[in-house]
């Protein structure tokens, strides 16, 4: 029987379930009954039958409907978390598209379905469409690829005016060749408001009447079925691209919270939308352009950024734990190397390690040891941990340009009056970047897995093996430090860069692709690794406390402690581990880790730093302001 682990506040909840067609909602409320049966009080529930509740993927937040099957949205052990609505951010908010202004954060959270999308289109968007209607209807003989002509190696084929309407039909047809599963719905979702806001730049050539259908698919959560295989990241992400365009056109298969997965045309029906009807050059706009490596390419890089800096914290308690020195992250020593990374990773070491802000009575009890220096793995933290976060920095950069890039080909130019072939849509920037940003965050979790050898290693850590009592009865965390040092073996494979392979394609027009697409499916693997090793080390570290009481670290990394000690009780006896990694790894990609810790590290950085404090880069602007541009918000 299938059995679905849900977590309701504190606590973990394995519901079976005897037919895989009950709801969602079914599922919420049976994972209520067991949460209040146990408690005292009920949990402070007083009415199982009256709460509201959303439930959302424990992986990547996405909210589920409560009247989704199981079957079609859930696999067998899947994590489910059960939350109040009161504390879920309303997804009626709007998030207006200019092309220009879209953000990775942006583009996230519009994946996890917390904003509808509203556009605002510039007047070039008019001027473009009237364009390429003027030139096809009132100039015969006019050829442009794409428009009028087939497409690569078919580019000097001219099509019959008749027959227009069907090349670009046929084109998203052949073009939805891709392999493998789908992308999740929160990646679609991605996908999708990408691709709008690349079109709502104005040089694609597509009509407002499609790109107000594309909205409305958005906003009614209808996504298209997108194999994650397929792309070679040149002529853009065709293959995904594709079979995106194809569900709007009522093609293939759609998924929506309100019919689950099922034909495209009946998904539109049932949410009142109709199917998009291709113009000429739409199927060449629909599918030209990078939104599939970027897309993906932006969720690792939040992850990433958010993986990070909580690293720092985590570090810090193993630290603690190990009985390491402080001195190591003296500021002079990094004024001598000043990387903005490794400046920024020390300066958060001495906000969260034994000071006059916060004392240690860990740090106080070996403070005249003679120990003179630590292992590498704790001391060169901020060099380590350092050049990651710049590369971080640097990606995010290329990621941010690329959201708000036009990426199509040709590019329509109507105040020019010329359509212009080029090669905006080499995914090239983006694959390098991704390639770097998985061999820069892979270091977080090499040099973590050597301090959860160190933590379990009692040579090393002169605390019982394995950090648990009774060993030989009980393992602890042996395998745990196993499953640590197999999923960085695995990051070492996927840090290969895609980006140095190129296989023509194309009958030899397309004679040099990025392979951006697994650049950036295997970066977010890559950060995946990262997250579940330091969640692994983060469990580690908690446990080693218990065997230095009644002695307590700073105040901001006891803060951290009680934070996972509300989701996981310390290790007394051997317990099915696989949850607690799980409840971890949740806590960091909440952020939940680094929302107790960062209120001390700003209070120690505005106190001990003023003069470091960021000045405005508009504060002393010697540019004119920019002039408004004309502009038409489509609702």
């Amino acid at each position: 029987m299938p059995r679905y682990t849900v977590h309701i506040r504190d606590e973990w909840l394995a519901v079976p379930c005897r037919d895989p067609t009950y709801t969602i909602q079914w599922l919420g409320y049976e994972a209520l009954k067991r949460y209040t049966k146990n408690k005292p009080d009920n949990g402070g529930i007083d009415a199982v039958k009256d709460i509201r509740f959303v439930a959302r993927r424990c992986q990547g937040q996405g909210l589920l409907d409560g009247d989704d099957t199981i079957e079609d949205v859930l696999e067998d052990n899947d994590f489910v978390e059960i939350v109040h609505k009161q504390h879920v951010l309303s997804s009626l908010q709007n998030l207006f598209l200019d092309g220009n202004s879209l953000t990775s954060t942006d583009l996230v959270n519009l994946g996890r379905g917390l904003y509808k999308i509203k556009v605002i289109i510039y007047l070039r968007f008019s001027l473009v469409i009237r364009y390429i209607y003027i030139s096809f209807f009132f100039s015969p003989f006019w050829v442009v690829y794409g428009i009028t002509t087939g497409f690569g190696k078919f580019a000097r084929t001219v099509i019959p005016v008749h027959k227009l309407k069907e090349l670009q039909e046929n084109l998203v047809r052949s073009h939805s060749a891709g392999v493998g599963n789908p992308l999740s719905p929160e990646r679609t979702r991605m996908l999708l408001a990408l691709r709008i806001n690349v079109l709502a730049k104005g040089y694609s050539g597509i009509s407002l009447e499609t790109l107000h259908r594309m909205i409305q698919a958005f906003n009614a959560s209808c996504l298209s079925f997108v194999p994650e295989k397929g792309t070679v990241g040149a002529s853009g992400d065709l293959a995904p691209l594709s079979h995106l365009a194809l569900g709007l056109m009522g093609e293939g298969k759609m998924w929506s919270p309100k019919s689950g997965w099922a034909d495209a045309k009946y998904v539109l029906e049932a949410h009142g939308l109709k199917p998009i009807s291709l113009k000429p050059k739409e199927g060449l706009a629909l599918i030209n352009g990078t939104q599939m490596i970027t897309s993906l390419g932006a969720e690792a890089v939040e992850r990433a950024q958010a993986i990070a800096r909580q690293a720092d914290i985590i570090a810090a308690i193993t630290l603690e734990v190990l009985k390491g020195t402080s001195k190591a992250f003296d500021s002079d020593i990094h004024a001598l190397r000043p990387h903005p990374g490794q400046i920024e990773v020390a300066m958060r070491f001495r906000a969260l390690l034994d000071s006059d802000h916060h004392p240690s009575e860990i740090a106080e009890s070996h403070r005249f040891c003679d120990r003179v220096q630590d292992a590498y793995t704790m001391r060169c933290c901020p060099q380590v941990h350092g050049i990651v976060n710049d590369t971080i920095d640097f990606t995010q950069k290329i990621i941010n340009t690329e959201i708000n890039s036009a990426t199509d080909n040709p590019m329509v130019f109507a105040e020019r009056g010329e359509t212009i072939s080029g090669g905006n849509f080499h995914g090239e920037y983006p694959a390098k970047a991704l390639d770097f940003l998985a061999i820069g965050v892979h270091e977080l979790a090499a040099i973590s897995e050597r301090r959860i050898e160190r933590l379990c290693n009692p040579s090393l850590s002169e605390l019982p093996a394995f950090l648990v009592n009774e060993g030989g009865l009980n393992s602890g965390f042996m395998i745990a430090h196993c499953t640590a040092a197999s999923l960085v073996s695995e990051n070492k494979v996927l840090c290969h860069p895609s980006s140095v392979d190129s296989l023509s394609t194309s009958a030899a027009t397309e004679d040099h692709v990025s392979m951006g697409g697994w650049a950036a499916r295997k970066a977010l693997r890559v950060v995946e690794h990262v997250e579940q090793v330091l969640a692994i080390e983060l469990l580690a570290a908690c446990q080693g406390i218990e065997f230095l009481r009644p002695l307590r670290t700073t105040t901001p990394l006891e803060k951290v402690y009680d934070l996972v000690r509300s989701v996981v009780k310390p290790w007394i006896k051997d317990r099915f581990m696989s949850p607690d990694i799980e409840a971890v790894h949740r806590l960091l990609l909440d952020q939940k880790v680094w929302n107790v810790a960062q209120p001390y590290i700003e209070k120690y950085n505005m106190e001990l730093l003023p003069e470091s404090r960021p000045i405005s880069p508009t504060a002393f602007s010697l540019d004119p302001p920019a002039s408004p541009r004309k502009r038409i918000r489509l609702e």
